[in-house]
């Protein structure tokens, strides 16, 4: 099977040569996601609201391939400060409460205002 393109109405559009995710056999790909509101083009202030936004950008398109966040095996989660952690964990939480993916955290010089961006990786059913 080719890898196959995944687009969501429902997550901001890609700024660049990328898609939003890439299917290919049972793994979807999730490229970075960030707090961007995709009707609104805003982005909303502070690392909890944002860390929501990226979540919901980042399920819009693990939905659009027909996959659920309970599939998720691996998440990336970029901050621009670690000391945001705490703020953003708590909201993570609420997304993944059990069964939780695997994650690695770290701190990254992330461009424009975002705060957070989070990535992942899906095997889907």
């Amino acid at each position: 099977m080719p890898k196959q393109v995944i687009r969501s109405d429902n997550a901001p559009r890609p700024a660049g040569p990328y898609s939003q995710g890439i299917l290919a056999e049972k793994f979807l790909f999730v490229a970075g996601q960030t707090g961007l509101d995709p009707k609104s083009g805003k982005l909303p202030e502070g690392v909890t609201a944002q860390t929501r936004q990226t979540l919901e950008n980042v399920k819009a398109i693990v939905e659009a391939a027909g996959a659920k966040l309970d599939d998720v095996v691996r998440v990336g989660v970029y901050l621009r400060d670690i000391q945001d952690f705490g703020a953003m964990n708590e909201v993570y939480k609420g997304y993944f409460s059990q069964n939780q993916p695997a994650r690695s955290t770290i701190q990254a010089a992330l461009v424009g205002q975002y705060l957070v961006e989070i990535d992942c990786i899906v095997l889907k059913p």
